[in-house]
């Protein structure tokens, strides 16, 4: 499940670490004590051999050295703090005109100078100033981890045994060049799945590259993969570089597998073994550096029976095969995809609501997503683009669940698919919702109570009341 959006202002807000070195014991705490009433946490090291220490087992964003000082001296620290701490800012200090000296710690990266006696308020504004960058480099790191987290693991969204055992494979795969199959019906989330895997992968620098097989017709497929040069059929203007030689260095993901043609099968086999194409029309063999994820939601293993897929394609493409679930085996997924749903939906749009009615939360856990996930997404945008209370209900539900909302509704207000519990003590009629809500998310306490409109811990305490597994 996603994490939440790391706050900007906190970021801003956390005190920088200095790092004092100087053989003056003195005058180290006086700067410690000047900075520490400006959000600094001050640490002194007392000659340049202990500042060195310090910068290899700690992190700092500042680094203050004295220019002159024995056995290890200002300019040794500035390029030993560029070494271990690339990040970080480095402020000289100095007694001495030497201009050579403050040239040679200017040229290394130091952030800027200063002449002792120090001037405290001086001091202050280039710690100020140097923090800053420091600042804007948390910033920047917090939103790549955002991005990050957008295709990382945490957008394999589920908490299903099933779900937990797709993404401790993910885990174990990213930091390999293994080829992975991804096995799913439409609509189940296999192209996420692709990103998932590289963008935690060594490659996550370099591009993601899908294609999806069935939207192209044979004719031009393999100009596609491998790219063409110029004249080399009716049409072709111009030289193109495949999706092969675009993904070089990164990941080239094929979606719908199955519906290649036997003589690309062969060709891609070739490339997969030799890793060099040949573009269409040119003799010149190229070689690239690509990890292949592919897809379908094909029976392969049936298609290699009927001669339509070929065999050892087959297991060139499908060394580790992953099987994403159809939501209906997963239903204990379906809240979390809600509140994700909503979330992401919410702000898109610019709009706020509450959430989702007890019914029409009940409706959604029922239905059976034929389209799955990709079904499930689309619907929930639509029920928030068209709400107008700020409550998700079953009146904003689409055309395709409309009767079973007229069934739950009915079931929910005590009409005909209630009727046996009609003159049942109240008592009945919780244990029988409530009994039915942990039927549906599987035994799933915070589902279930999302699902009911209550708090966890009454849940908790009403299984207990009645005796409910």
């Amino acid at each position: 499940m996603p994490t939440e959006p790391v706050n900007e202002s906190d970021l801003m807000n956390i005190a920088i670490n200095v790092l004092i070195v100087d053989d003056d014991e003195p005058h180290a705490q006086a700067v410690a004590e000047s900075l520490e009433r400006s959000n600094c946490d001050c640490t002194i090291a007392n000659s340049g051999k202990k500042g060195a220490e310090a910068i290899e087992s700690d992190n700092y964003d500042v680094v203050i050295t004295d220019l002159k000082m024995d056995e290890v001296d200002g300019l040794a620290i500035l390029r030993k703090a560029k070494e271990e701490l690339p990040e970080a800012e480095v402020i000289v200090l100095t007694a001495h005109s030497s201009i050579p000296s403050v040239v040679t710690a200017m040229q290394g990266g130091a952030y800027t100078y200063l002449t002792k006696p120090l001037d405290i308020i001086e001091l202050r504004n280039a710690v100020e100033k140097a923090s800053q960058r420091v600042r804007l480099l948390r910033r920047n790191a917090a939103l790549s981890r955002r991005l990050d987290e957008k295709f990382g693991f945490e957008g394999v969204i589920g908490n299903s045994p099933a779900m937990h055992r797709v993404i401790d494979q993910l885990r174990n795969l990213a930091p390999t060049d293994t080829t992975v199959l991804i096995l799913g019906e439409s609509g189940t989330g296999k192209e996420l799945v692709a990103r998932a895997l590289h963008q935690n992968s060594p490659r996550k620098s370099k591009p993601f590259v899908p294609l999806n097989i069935s939207a192209l017709p044979e004719s031009i497929l393999e100009s596609e993969l491998f790219g063409h040069e110029q004249g080399a059929f009716t049409g072709a203007a111009a030289k193109r570089i495949g999706k092969f030689e675009y993904a070089n260095g990164g990941t080239l993901f094929l979606d719908e597998v199955g519906e290649m043609p036997t003589e690309t099968q062969i060709k891609l086999l070739r490339v997969l073994e030799d890793r060099k194409i040949t573009r269409v029309g040119s003799n010149e063999e190229k070689s690239v550096n690509v990890r292949l994820v592919a897809a379908t939601n094909a029976d392969l293993k049936q298609m290699m029976e009927e001669g339509t897929f070929r065999r050892d394609l087959y297991y060139r493409i499908g060394v580790v095969t992953i099987f994403l679930p159809p939501l209906r085996d997963r239903r204990e997924d379906i809240p979390l995809l809600l509140d994700h749903f909503v979330k992401d939906f919410s702000k898109l749009h610019g709009k706020e609501v509450q959430g989702f009615s007890r019914a029409a939360r009940q409706v959604l856990m029922s239905f059976d997503w034929p389209g799955n996930i990709r079904q499930l997404r689309n619907v929930i945008e639509g029920m928030l683009a068209l709400d107008t209370d700020g409550l998700l209900d079953v009146d904003d539900l689409p055309m395709e669940l409309a009767e079973l909302a007229g069934q739950t509704v009915e079931h929910l207000e005590g009409n005909s698919g209630a009727d046996l519990l009609i003159g049942q003590p109240m008592t009945e009629v919780e244990k029988y919702y409530i009994a039915r809500a942990l039927e549906l998310t599987s035994g799933k306490r915070e589902e279930a109570a999302k699902m009911l409109g209550i708090g966890e811990r009454t849940l908790y305490r009403k299984i207990k009341e009645y005796d409910l597994k």
